[in-house]
């Protein structure tokens, strides 16, 4: 298990690009409003919660064979045990989940979890939001799943993954052990939808060559990120002084369409909003 708090996007998020071909799913609420995406988290956590728990190497060939990429993306690059293709691979999977924290953990999360209604009209209504403003975005596959603690979200070419082990709650008890008060704060099931969000819009217009940027600069593509997750949700899901200097710009310039602002990269002119 590794204790240091991966979500962080070189200041607050760390998100595994796993780049692969998923299809992601688009439903309607109704035959009559076929314009209201309707996004449903998949239960990939209970396939393998059964597996983890009782052994169960049925549900492991199902997690196999309904998702494979997220399976290999939990097994190779998010719990890093080896290739999915060694004989041992299965055997080793399992053995690593039989710590008994993470088995409290495993149990802890299906309990909080059990119904996850709520989160799927957030990300609906979310989603819906920005396919409005951003017409060429389309919403991907999520499901929940279960990392040991390794992250939060996992992010795929056109998938991510919810990691409920990671939003137990600021007070729950096994989260002092590894995490300061502060990391605590974010970690419950309020931040899941801005942090889908907002991981999300990263990988789509984040820095791919982030190394040759400035520090100012990938906080200020980080900040107007999160001015548009706040936009989307109606209410200040993140806060930091980028962020307030993004509002200030674009309260002085409100013809400024919000692909503009992701795609814009000219930074000297956010300066003159302070």
């Amino acid at each position: 298990m590794k204790s240091t708090y991966l979500y962080s996007y070189l200041i607050s998020f760390v998100v595994v690009f796993f780049l692969s071909g998923c299809d992601f799913k688009l439903k309607p609420f109704d035959e009559e409003e076929s314009d209201t995406l309707s996004v449903i988290i998949q239960r990939y956590d209970r396939m393998e919660s059964l597996f983890l728990t009782t052994g169960d190497f049925s549900a492991l060939q199902q997690m196999s064979t309904e998702y494979p990429i997220e399976t290999r993306t939990l097994i190779e690059n998010v719990l890093e045990l080896g290739t999915v293709d060694d004989p041992e691979i299965n055997n080793r999977f399992l053995r690593f989940y039989q710590d008994s924290t993470l088995q409290t953990i495993i149990s802890d999360a299906e309990a909080q979890y059990a119904n996850m209604e709520d989160l799927n009209r957030q990300l609906s209504s979310a989603f819906h939001k920005l396919n409005q403003w951003l017409p060429t975005l389309q919403a991907p596959l999520i499901y929940a799943q279960i990392c040991a603690l390794n992250q939060s979200i996992v992010v795929g070419d056109e998938s991510l993954g919810i990691c409920l082990d990671k939003y137990l709650g600021e007070d729950y008890p096994l989260y002092k052990r590894f995490y300061q008060p502060e990391q605590r704060k974010s970690m419950k099931r309020s931040n899941i939808v801005p942090d889908v969000i907002s991981c999300y819009l990263l990988s789509k217009y984040g820095h791919p060559n982030y190394q040759e940027k400035t520090q100012e600069e990938l906080d200020l593509q980080l900040a107007k990120i999160h001015w548009v997750v706040n936009k989307v949700l109606g209410y200040r899901a993140f806060s930091s002084r980028y962020v307030t200097i993004i509002d200030r710009y674009m309260a002085e310039h409100p013809h400024v369409s919000i692909e503009k602002l992701l795609l814009d990269k000219d930074y000297a002119k956010y300066r003159n909003a302070h």
